[in-house]
This record gives C-alpha cells, structure tokens and sequence, in this order.
C-alpha cells in the first residue's frame, strides 16, 4: 500500500472500502500526537482499516476514540471487529445514539426515487441497530470534539436525524460524511469509476429532503476549503465552490417542493 496516495492534507488521511469513505485525522489528543478515526467503513472492513491506520501511525498503535458521523451500515461495518480490538469511546451525535446502541433500525429505503443500480439493490443493503453501547459517549452539546483539538461537529441532518460534519476553521477543511458527497451513489458505474461530481446524499436511504438543502446550505456557509466525504474523493478551490453552487441550485429546482421527495 503506497501510503501517499491516502494522504489529504498533512494530518488527514482518507481510505475506501468498498463503497464508502473512512477518514484518520492526526494532531489529537492533549499533546497532539494522536490520532482519531471517522467512521468505520462498510461491513467485513475492520482488518482492512486496522491494516491502513497501522500504516500510517505504526504497527500494533490505534487511534484514541472513533467519531461517527451517522451509522448507516457503510459507515459502522467494521466497527465492531475495531473496538474489539482497541477498545476506545466511540463518539455520535445524541439523535444518532439509538442506532448503536440496538434501540432502533433505520427506516426503509426508497430505491426509485433516484435511478441507478446502487438504489435499486439498496432494499438488500443493512440497516439493523448496531450495538456498541459499552463504548458510545455522546458528542458535547457546545460543538466541540473530545481529543480532536481545533475541529468542532456540525449538525447536519436530513440524510439522517444525527447526522454531523466536522470543521476545522483554521483550514477550513470539512468532513461531510454524506450530508453532500462527491460521487452519483446511485451509479453502479459512478461508484466504480469514482467520477467526481458533487452530489446530494444517497438518495436511497435520504430521510429528510429539506433539512438535507438545509444542512447543505449550512456547510457553503462555511467557505470551505477542501471537503472530504463518506463517497467520492476529496474536493477543494475553486471546483468545490461551483459545485456547491450548482449542487444547491439543482435541489431548489429538482427537489424542493416535488412530492417525490417527500416521505
């Protein structure tokens, strides 16, 4: 594995399994040197990550706790084989909680309101309640971020009800996880080329249309920098600033108001 290829900004690391993003952020903890794992990949992905975070920081070393940004099954999968092994907090948004804890599955999906092969499979996809409950703590309600010094949360919902997105002002970078995402998730074909374009959340599995335009808007108002999302590659300049305007655009015409969207 050329670590390289992995390597975002000088402390921020992306990695793919399969389907959906992880990201590895360095300069946490009291002294700096440590570092925190967002989200944890798509199911049976657990030695996977272990092996490229072992990479980067060391053999036999581990990140100091874990943030999710929501727990759809592509971003929990490897999670349990991961605290198993590590043992650290894993940190998620209070509205997000219950589907961690096994209190609550996801709704259904809606594979036909987006066409592409990836909606219309996505009635096979999980979306039973994890349950990690010994290791969960909840995100602090002041917008900070336990061990990640310099970045607070975001609360992004629509994709879902607990969703967040992490920023960190001094660079501006944002890590959106799927409130907005940088590939057509409902594109076999998309998902296999990794075709950037910046995109509205997976469609599929999308519970709130407005507050999603909502969470999106809230994420431009940033003035980001570069962004990192749970699908897709990274974007940045000038690039992420037109297609976020072009992005928000196309929801207030495609979207907004059309009871397709509307569940």
């Amino acid at each position: 594995m050329d670590i390289r290829k992995n390597k975002i900004t000088n402390d921020l690391y992306g990695y793919r399994t399969a389907i959906a993003n992880i990201a590895l952020v360095g300069g946490c903890g009291a002294e700096g040197n440590d570092w925190v794992l967002i989200d944890a990949g798509v199911p049976f992905s657990g030695s996977y990550i272990k092996h490229f975070i072992e990479k980067v920081i060391g053999l036999g070393k581990k990140p100091i706790a874990v943030v999710l940004t929501h727990a759809h099954f592509d971003h929990v999968g490897g999670l349990s084989y991961l605290l198993n092994k590590w043992r650290i907090p894993v940190y998620i948004h209070e509205r997000e909680q219950v589907y961690v804890t096994g209190e609550k599955d996801y709704p259904p999906p809606h594979p036909f309101i987006e066409k592409g092969l990836m909606a219309f499979i996505s009635p096979l996809y999980p979306r039973k309640a994890i349950n990690v409950q010994s290791y969960v703590r909840m995100l602090p309600t002041d917008g900070s971020i336990p061990e990640m010094p310099g970045w607070k949360w975001i609360h992004t919902p629509g994709h879902t009800e607990g969703h967040v997105s992490l920023f960190r002002e001094k660079d501006r970078v944002v890590i959106a996880g799927d409130a907005l995402i940088t590939v057509k998730q409902e594109s076999a074909l998309a998902v296999l080329t990794q075709r950037k374009e910046i995109h509205a959340p997976p469609a599929y599995f999308t519970q709130d249309w407005d507050l999603s335009y909502d969470s999106i808007k809230k994420i431009q108002t940033l003035k980001p920098s570069l962004i990192y999302t749970g699908h897709g590659k990274p974007m940045e300049g000038m690039e992420l600033k037109k297609g976020l305007d072009l992005l928000l655009g196309r929801f207030e015409r495609e979207m907004m108001g059309n009871e397709k969207y509307v569940h």
